[in-house]
């Protein structure tokens, strides 16, 4: 093992990228994985974790600037987390999730021989997110250009976004390119209002206070945008001021619904309920359009997503006659979209909200041969369910992060439809499960698609054959 300590400032040469947006780099062989750095770099990095295997840094001074290294867009892309590769080239960002989808496989299996294909990236790779969660705080993170500036900022109101490693700090946005200009203007707005009435942000250490989270849904293809606003209990006076506000500056928002959160939790939830408009909007994916409730899951990037459904439809080969189980089915978006093709298609759901979206989704786009069940698939997918649903001639899986259970695998090694399509956003779990069902598949084709530019995230889909 190289001499590397914590503490150690090193000059460094960076090779590769990395897992989790950071680059890698070698001491002696001893590697090193620097944050914010990019392949082509030489740096100065401080050492804040050393292990016997393997160290962890963070740029300190960058000596001379890779080739492959661009200015970023957006002035907080240094000190937010909702970027990490904003200083990448776009071309660079895909061949670097060409790069961690090739070594899963090679890694983490013998799918050695797998040969993985360009990246499906976007034409714009910005304002491409139709959701985004704004959260409030009463602690303030100033990034290192206003701490410089020397001006005095207001530290105890902050709405944007938190600062990366720290739970209870939010940078104060009032720039973002990941959703659309309106976003922006509706945060800015929305902060100006609310300063002015004099409502307090919520003190996560404290756990008091009234503005908790403002939340953004746009229908990139329909238009709709929907506000809603999560508090700390809920005050009718407020409310009724800020939907005034709303309709009055911004008539762009076509629903603003009030969602009051008691809990200590810091995701959005609670209790919703409807101020104006319908509580919903729409977004179009393919033929079909699907309605989005506050608390619904939808692809956060509607035109990828469409991409994304395409390759799945054309990797299982779909014929007329088909039976298509669609396990991890969230609200039937990829059911629905594949529907035409076959004859039914059986889709499973853990979340009960999600299978009612999915049958409403389904009735709305008058689609009759999808059914929906609720459950967990450890329990739920069984021979029981197949002798009620019918023989799968194809299977699609778009498990969570985790991937799927061994009893969910097991089954499926067991039931061994003739054509599987596994749709993943992590790739080293996707691989894992593969290895457990290669005895009884093959891999026909791998595509990945970029579902999250300027992140180190990726989709990526496998069309595998019985053997």
């Amino acid at each position: 093992m190289a001499s590397v300590s914590h503490g150690d400032l090193l000059t460094l040469d960076i090779e590769k990228f990395a897992d989790k947006g950071a680059s890698l780099a070698r001491v002696d062989g001893y590697v090193i994985f620097v944050e914010d750095a990019v392949p082509g770099d030489r740096v100065k990095a401080y050492v804040y974790q050393a292990k016997s295997s393997f160290a962890k840094a963070k740029l300190d001074t960058l000596i001379e600037p890779s080739i492959l290294r661009t200015e970023p867009r957006c002035r907080y892309a240094d000190t937010c987390g909702g970027c990490a590769r904003q200083h990448v080239t776009y071309e660079a960002q895909l061949e670097a999730k060409q790069q961690s989808v090739q070594e899963a496989f090679a890694h983490h299996s013998d799918f050695s021989d797998v040969e993985v294909p360009p990246v499906i990236g976007m034409e714009e790779p910005f304002y491409y997110r139709n959701k985004m969660d704004f959260d409030f705080s009463a602690d303030r993170w100033l990034t290192r250009d206003e701490i410089d500036s020397g001006q005095d900022f207001d530290t105890d109101f902050a709405l944007g976004m938190h600062a990366p490693g720290h739970f209870d700090k939010v940078l104060d946005l009032h720039e973002c390119h990941l959703q659309s200009d309106m976003s922006a203007r509706l945060v800015n707005g929305v902060r100006d209002f609310v300063k002015e009435q004099g409502w307090a942000p919520w003190d996560i250490r404290k756990q008091k206070g009234y503005l908790r989270h403002l939340v953004i849904r746009e229908g990139k293809r329909t238009g709709d945008l929907m506000v809603n606003l999560v508090t700390y209990g809920r005050n009718a006076e407020r409310r009724d001021a800020f939907a005034d506000f709303l309709q009055r500056e911004f008539p762009e928002v076509t629903t603003f619904v009030d969602t009051d959160h008691t809990g200590k939790s810091h995701n959005v939830e609670g209790d919703t309920q409807t101020v104006f408009g319908p509580g919903t909007i729409d977004d179009i994916i393919g033929d079909y359009r699907f309605t989005i409730s506050p608390q619904s899951f939808f692809q956060t990037n509607t035109q990828q997503a469409e991409r994304l459904y395409q390759i799945a439809h054309d990797f299982a080969d779909l014929q007329p006659t088909d039976t298509v189980y669609d396990l991890y089915c969230g609200a039937g978006t990829i059911s629905l979209f594949l529907s035409d093709a076959v004859d039914q298609v059986v889709g499973v759901e853990l979340i009960e909200e999600a299978v009612e979206d999915a049958r409403a989704n389904a009735a709305q786009n008058d689609v009759s041969n999808c059914t929906f069940e609720a459950g967990d698939l450890k329990t739920v997918f069984t021979d029981d369910f197949v002798d009620t649903h019918g023989t799968p001639d194809v299977l699609i899986v778009d498990p969570p992060r985790n991937g799927m259970h061994k009893k969910v695998t097991a089954q499926i090694k067991a039931l061994r439809p003739e054509r599987f399509v596994y749709v993943s956003c992590n790739p080293q779990t996707q691989v894992r499960d593969l290895d457990r069902l290669r005895d009884v598949y093959q891999i026909e084709a791998v595509q990945p698609v970029d579902m999250f530019p300027h992140t180190p995230h990726i989709e990526n889909v496998v069309s595998l054959r019985a053997i």
